[in-house]
């Protein structure tokens, strides 16, 4: 068994390298481009919005409040007439400015790999092979970051596409994780 104090510097190697591939990914590559698309008339839909003086958050529509809401004739008329969806509005601001949430993502990043640690010291013991390292904490980082993935498609309805780029996006994280890990493991 090995301890997390023992890996902190794989912890560490791991989140940093995940915190660039996805920069690369994300600022090279480019293949998340299509990941969102425009709405017709973007600037009126913006408008009309903006009148509501809705506060940032995550909303559904229509919405029931409860269940007997849900099974009512008025909820299933307004579902069936549209448009029905989800939708997340964030604070109105400079978009570009992303300096919170690479901070939140950095500390992400190191949570996954101080999971994917503890479980591979659980399992495996100082001076194990690097591919068995490499095997399991890859594996504990790549559930980390992409599996909960499908989830947005199954119950938002999220294009499977942009599923698939971003847990392809969590493979390559559980592979430079499993480097890391194999590379540093304790003798």
């Amino acid at each position: 068994m090995v301890h997390v104090p023992g890996i902190w510097l794989p912890i560490l190697l791991a989140a940093g390298l995940v915190f660039v591939a996805s920069s690369v990914i994300h600022t090279v590559l480019n293949y998340h481009r299509t990941d969102f698309g425009s709405v017709p008339d973007e600037d009126g839909v913006m408008d009309a919005l903006l009148e509501f003086e809705i506060p940032p958050g995550d909303y559904s529509f229509p919405h029931p409040t409860d269940k007997e809401m849900l099974k009512s004739e008025a909820f299933r008329e307004k579902a069936t007439r549209g448009p029905t969806g989800f939708m997340t509005l964030l604070p109105s601001g400079d978009p570009f400015n992303m300096g919170r949430q690479l901070v939140q993502w950095f500390i992400y990043c190191i949570v996954v790999s101080l999971f994917a640690g503890y479980v591979t010291g659980l399992a495996l013991g100082p001076g194990t092979a690097y591919m068995e390292v490499f095997r399991m904490s890859s594996t504990v980082a790549f559930g980390g970051y992409g599996l909960a993935h499908m989830q947005r498609s199954i119950w938002y309805s999220q294009a499977w596409g942009t599923t698939a780029r971003n847990m392809l996006d969590g493979a390559v994280y559980g592979l430079l994780t499993g480097g890391a890990f194999g590379w540093l493991w304790p003798a």
